[in-house]
């Protein structure tokens, strides 16, 4: 999976480089330092959109042993930022934040099944979010082929949730550690297929809460759309301005069909490729879509490296604590 996503992020930004140079760089760069500085109200009109993907995480554990909004905020940002910089296939950010609540001080075995069904969750927020982007598409008359190319993606989307919603059920990972102890054949390893028992337990249990579940995916949903400001903004400061419907279709369908490719880190190339076909059916020139999808990247460069800092200084500091508590010293 690592060498994949290493030749998708290859890939990607070939394609990126590729767009731009086709494009004109110098058009594009115009366009982008004609806005100057106004471009930085993008990452502010985005960042509310962490508050409620980061609540719909917490619903997912049980009452009352949900992890504080501040520390699952934390952990949200720099999973995210793991996700977008690293090559870990969209996993590795899930982990981390895991990780981050053990850390914490937070149950290893729950953050672990939280995480695991907040997968599921982005699945099913992101199909119907996309499906929002395809009604619209089709009001709007723009293009039926391509929505019925979309609706392919989404079925692709929706069988992912149905598959991980069914093994996540039937106890995936017990079954793993089981058949793994088996051909490992490592000292210790009773310890791990316990553990990973107890995940499926924790993991099964979470689904039986329907309603905080469903709840989960609303509000993951509500927070995918929160999004749209940054896109009608962005097409506003570079002078083409657009209406709200059409900044809702354009955002849905570009960021649900990056998801699919979740091979590619940030779906570079991917991202600005759906910006300028999409753009196009509303009328935006294609040196128009390729700047404004860079600029809606400004985020990423302001919040992303700052992460991964932020998960080094954790990672320092408990490593000085555990190895001074083993030490013995004060």
């Amino acid at each position: 999976m690592a060498l994949l996503t290493r030749i998708g992020l290859l890939l990607g930004l070939l394609l990126l480089i590729a767009l731009i140079l086709w494009q004109g760089a110098m058009e594009v760069f115009r366009l982008l330092m004609d806005s100057g500085w106004h471009l930085l109200w993008l990452p502010l009109v985005w960042l509310p959109y962490f508050l409620p993907i980061t609540e719909s995480w917490r619903y997912l554990f049980r009452p009352g042993e949900a992890p504080g909004f501040r520390h699952a905020l934390l952990a949200t940002w720099i999973g995210r930022a793991v996700n977008n910089t690293l090559p870990v296939a969209s996993i590795g950010g899930e982990v981390v934040k895991a990780r981050l609540l053990t850390i914490w001080g937070y149950s290893g075995i729950r953050a672990s099944s939280s995480v695991i069904v907040d997968k599921t969750v982005q699945v099913i927020a992101v199909v119907l979010w996309g499906l929002i982007g395809v009604i619209l598409l089709l009001a709007l008359s723009l293009d039926d082929r391509l929505a019925l190319y979309a609706l392919g993606g989404f079925g692709f989307l929706t069988l992912s949730a149905a598959g991980l919603f069914y093994f996540q059920r039937a106890g995936m990972f017990g079954f793993l550690a089981h058949h793994g102890g088996k051909m490992l054949k490592v000292e210790g390893w009773e310890g791990v297929a316990l553990s990973a028992r107890e995940v499926d337990a924790n993991v099964y249990e979470s689904y039986l809460r329907h309603r905080r579940f469903v709840l989960a995916c609303l509000v993951k949903a509500f927070g995918l759309a929160l999004q749209t400001g940054e896109v009608w903004l962005g097409c506003y400061l570079l002078g083409h301005p657009i209406s709200i419907v059409e900044a809702i279709m354009l955002k849905s369908l570009t960021s649900t069909l990056s998801d699919i490719a979740f091979i590619v880190p940030n779906a570079y190339g991917i991202q600005e490729g759906l910006f300028i076909a999409l753009g196009s059916l509303i009328g935006l020139d294609p040196a128009v879509s390729l700047a404004l999808s860079l600029a809606l990247r400004i985020r990423d460069l302001l919040l992303d490296p700052a992460g991964l800092l932020a998960l080094h200084h954790f990672e320092s500091r408990h490593f000085i604590k555990r190895n001074g508590a083993a030490s013995g010293e004060p």
